[in-house]
C-alpha cells in the first residue's frame, strides 16, 4: 500500500530531542554531569548529541553525530573542561537535515559574550524570523530553527541576556523547551502553552533543569518541580528568579509525551508516564473485550498497557515478540531503508509462545502502519490463530507542526480511513483504539490541559500560515 504522496509508509512518531543544563555554584566535572543526564535522555533523540561548558569566560563544546557514549568515547569527554556551567543535547531533527552542522548546543559570541543554545521543540513561525534576521544582515550557519532563536535572543538583549530572552521568546510560536547559557547564568525556558516538558531539579551545589524527570534521577538528584508553562527561569551566583512569557489563555502540553515519547519512569507535570500507560491498558480492557488467550505489548512503550489490559481481564500476559535491546527505536532511524530493516531486526516472535494462540497485542500507536503489519505477519507466522491489535491512542488524523517528524496527511494511514480500512491494511483480526477522552482520562492526574491536534485538530496555534509557508498536506 501506497499512500497518496507516492511514498511507501512507515510507521513511528520521531520526537525532536532533549536538553539539559547544569549550574554548580562551585567549579567541577559539569561536563559528566551533563553527560549523563544526556544518556538518561537518549531515548529522546540518537541521531546526534552534544555537551558545551562555561569556564574562565570562555565556552568550549564538542558534538558529534551518533549515541551518547558513541560521541564522546576516545577522550572526547575528557577533552572539555572543569566549569560552573554545562547544557546539553540530543537531537532526532524535525526540521533541518541530519547533519552535524545542525547538531546542538548552538555556541556563539554575541553581545553578551560566549553563549550557547539548546532546543527541544518547533517553532512555527521560525521561516519569517529568518527571513526578518536576515533583513537585519544576519548570517546563519544551520537550517534548524534554534539557530533562528539564539540570533533573535541575541539581538533583543542589547548586552542583557535576561531582556533578550523574554523579548525574544515572547515572539515565538511554537513549542519550545529551551535551555540557554551564557559564562555566568544558566537560562530555562518552557513555551507559554507548555507543549514541550522540563524540570527543575537539586543536586548538593547543583541546580538542574532536564526534559525529564528520569535526567534528574540519573544524578541521583531531588527533583524539584516542574518548570510552569510560560516561565523563564535564571540561574546565576545569586541564586534562581523566575520571569513569566505573556500568558495564554489555556495549557496545551503533548499528550503523546505519556502515550510513547517519556520514559516510563518518568513524572510530567504531576503524572506518572508508568501509570498512565497502565491505566491505558486498564481502559482498553472495559471497553474493548475480546475473547483471547493471551494478551501481550509491543516493547518497550506498549508492555506496561498489557499488563494493565491483563488485569482487568484477567487474560494471561504473555510476552508473544522478544526485542533486541542492541538495535534502537525504529522511529529514531534517519532515513527511510533504516527504518524499514529496524522493525525484523528489532524483534521477532516468540513461537513457543503464540503458536496455536488467539493474541491480543497492545500498541502505543499507529501513525504511518508499516510495522504493525509487519509484526501482525511475525505473529502469524509463529503460528498465531488471532491477532487482535489494541492501540492506547485515538486515531492519528492530523499532523503535528509542533515537535513530531509527521507534517503531513500523506504520512498518516488514519487520514481520511476508517477503522475498518487500517484493519484491513495491517491484516489484523481486529482493530480497536482509544478515544481522546479515555486517553485524557489515563493522564488524569496531569496539572496541565492537553495538545490533542493530531487526534482531531484542536491545535494551540492558529497553523494557517505555517502550513502554506513551510509544510505542504498534501
Amino acid at each position: 500500500m501506497y499512500l497518496r504522496d507516492g511514498k511507501l509508509p512507515f510507521d513511528g512518531m520521531h520526537e525532536e530531542c532533549g536538553v539539559f543544563g547544569v549550574y554548580s555554584t562551585e567549579t567541577r566535572d559539569v561536563a559528566h554531569t551533563a553527560y549523563y543526564g544526556l544518556y538518561a535522555l537518549q531515548h529522546r533523540g540518537q541521531e546526534s548529541c552534544g555537551i558545551a561548558v562555561a569556564y574562565a569566560n570562555q565556552i568550549q563544546y564538542h558534538k558529534g553525530m551518533g549515541l551518547v557514549p558513541e560521541v564522546f568515547a576516545n577522550g572526547n569527554l575528557e577533552s572539555l573542561p572543569e566549569g560552573d556551567i554545562a547544557i546539553g543535547h540530543v537531537r532526532y531533527s524535525t526540521t533541518g537535515a541530519s547533519s552535524l552542522l545542525n547538531a546542538q548546543p548552538v555556541v556563539f559570541t554575541g553581545k553578551c559574550g560566549k553563549m550557547a543554545l539548546a532546543h527541544n521543540g518547533n517553532l512555527t513561525n521560525a521561516r519569517q524570523l529568518r527571513e526578518e534576521l536576515i533583513r537585519g544582515n544576519a548570517v546563519f550557519q544551520t537550517s534548524i530553527d534554534s539557530e533562528v532563536m539564539a540570533l533573535l535572543i541575541n539581538r533583543c538583549s542589547d548586552g542583557d541576556i535576561v531582556k533578550g530572552v523574554l523579548e525574544a521568546c515572547n515572539r515565538f510560536c511554537g513549542s519550545f523547551a529551551l535551555v540557554v547559557m551564557t559564562t555566568d547564568k544558566l537560562i530555562a525556558v518552557r513555551d507559554p502553552y507548555g507543549i514541550r516538558p522540563l524540570v527543575l531539579g537539586k543536586s548538593l551545589d547543583d541546580t538542574i533543569v532536564a526534559s525529564e524527570s528520569c535526567a534528574i534521577d540519573a544524578m541521583g538528584a531531588t527533583f524539584v518541580r516542574d518548570i510552569k508553562p510560560g516561565e523563564v527561569v535564571v540561574i546565576d551566583s545569586t541564586g534562581e528568579k523566575s520571569y513569566f512569557l505573556e500568558r495564554k489563555d489555556r495549557t496545551a502540553a503533548c499528550i503523546f509525551e505519556y502515550v510513547y515519547f517519556a520514559r516510563p519512569d518518568s513524572i510530567i507535570d504531576g503524572c506518572g508516564v508508568y501509570e498512565a500507560r497502565k491505566e491505558a491498558g486498564r481502559i482498553l480492557a472495559r471497553t474493548c473485550k475480546i475473547d483471547a488467550d493471551i494478551v501481550s505489548g509491543v516493547p518497550d512503550s506498549a508492555v506496561v498497557a498489557a499488563r494493565g489490559y491483563s488485569e482487568v481481564s484477567g487474560i494471561p500476559y504473555v510476552e508473544a515478540l522478544e526485542k533486541n535491546r542492541y538495535v534502537g527505536r525504529t522511529f529514531i532511524q534517519p532515513d527511510q531503508h533504516m527504518r524499514e530493516s529496524s522493525v525484523s531486526l528489532k524483534m521477532n516472535a516468540l513461537r513457543a509462545n503464540v503458536h496455536d494462540k488467539r493474541i491480543i497485542i497492545i500498541d502505543d500507536s499507529i501513525v504511518r502502519g508499516t510495522t504493525s503489519r509487519r509484526i501482525v505477519r511475525m505473529l502469524r507466522a509463529a503460528g498465531a490463530k488471532e491477532v487482535h491489535m489494541m492501540v492506547c491512542s485515538p486515531v492519528v488524523q492530523n499532523p503535528c507542526y509542533l515537535g513530531i517528524d509527521m507534517q503531513t496527511r500523506s504520512q498518516l494511514i488514519g487520514a481520511g480511513r476508517s477503522v475498518q480500512e487500517i484493519c484491513d491494511y495491517i491484516e489484523a483480526d481486529s482493530l480497536h483504539y482509544l478515544t481522546v477522552d479515555q486517553l485524557k482520562e489515563t493522564c488524569g492526574n496531569c496539572k496541565l490541559n492537553f495538545c490533542t491536534g493530531c487526534f482531531d485538530g484542536d491545535y494551540p496555534y492558529s497553523l494557517e500560515g505555517y502550513r502554506e509557508d513551510k509544510y505542504k498536506l498534501e
